[in-house]
């Protein structure tokens, strides 16, 4: 492991919240530098993974890779294969290069269960490419939804659409209606040589539906609800103020990409209205993108995380 496993940014948020001792204390125990048996048997039998990336110009992107399970496989505890192609246009495919920072979140809604693994990319080939392992861990299946996926044909024909700086009526939707979505935020001197333990990460947010406010036409506002504290991606977001966000419509495999500039707000009547919110994440969209039925997947009815159910909504706490 690099010598100490949370950034400085984490550090501060850990030391906010109260919990900077003990997360000095378990940080090395909890994030390894290699995968558990069960973590390597768990990524192969997922349909589908979330990628964290960046693009050419630092930017974060959250990203999904889809493909009958076995796709991703671990020949080793320290490595990560995947062999699946990414949708054209998805930043994913032009940040796919050896020495690329990634960050990669397999989760399995139905079970609840989610792991994550940021690293490198160590090579790329015609069939998909390879991750070298740099941080391994779980998470809590706190505010997962429970759906199950199931694979549909048509998503061979699937293309990106041109970006956008604004949301248009479609991505208002999916924004207004959505119960998660995935988060991918990146260390300033993420893919820096000299900055090895710096990388991309991405993650997990869900709420009741509706927990994601939309004001106008490009300003995102989310509970941040009580987690694991280790704050990879507020920790992120305190140093590199920006993140890339995923939207899935899971009935009709849409997906909607956001770049997006972030600000915390840590407190005030906003943040002690909403029952449930630590503090709130408000977000301002730079880049949108919509890929229509680009995700091979659909899902079953959603059974609601039960930590939800003392959590606020938005027209209460307006």
């Amino acid at each position: 492991m690099n010598a100490g496993p949370w950034h400085e940014g984490e550090r501060a948020l850990q030391a906010r919240a109260g919990t900077g001792e003990r997360m000095a204390e378990i940080g090395p125990r909890v994030l390894r530098d290699h995968m558990p048996d069960q973590h390597r048997i768990f990524f192969a039998q997922l349909p589908f993974l979330i990628a964290g990336s960046l693009d050419a110009d630092g930017r974060p992107w959250a990203s999904v890779l889809a493909a009958p399970p076995g796709f991703a496989h671990s020949p080793d505890p320290r490595h990560l294969r995947f062999d699946a192609q990414t949708l054209s246009g998805d930043p994913l495919a032009a940040a796919l290069a050896p020495g690329a920072p990634i960050g990669l979140l397999g989760i399995e809604p139905h079970t609840r269960r989610r792991n994550r693994v940021n690293g490198v990319v160590e090579a790329v080939d015609a069939r998909g490419f390879s991750v070298a392992v740099r941080q391994s861990f779980g998470n809590c299946p706190k505010y997962i939804q429970a759906r199950e996926p199931f694979f549909v044909g048509g998503a061979g024909d699937a293309h990106v659409e041109p970006r956008s700086d604004r949301l248009d009526a479609r991505a208002q939707r999916m924004v207004r209606t959505a119960d998660t979505f995935f988060i991918a935020t990146a260390h300033p001197l993420a893919g820096h040589p000299e900055a090895p333990g710096h990388g991309v990460d991405v993650s997990h947010r869900g709420g009741l539906p509706g927990f994601v406010q939309l004001s106008g036409e490009d300003t995102l506002t989310v509970p941040d609800f009580l987690g694991n504290a280790f704050f990879n991606t507020l920790g992120n977001i305190a140093v590199n103020p920006v993140a890339g966000l995923l939207f899935v419509d899971f009935e009709t495999g849409d997906l909607l990409q956001l770049f997006v500039k972030a600000q915390i707000v840590w407190d005030g009547p906003e943040v002690d209205a909403f029952a449930g919110a630590e503090r709130l994440l408000r977000m301002q969209v730079v880049a949108a993108q919509h890929a229509p039925a680009a995700l091979p997947l659909r899902f079953g009815p959603a059974a609601v995380s039960p930590y939800l159910e003392t959590t606020g909504r938005w027209p209460a706490a307006a």
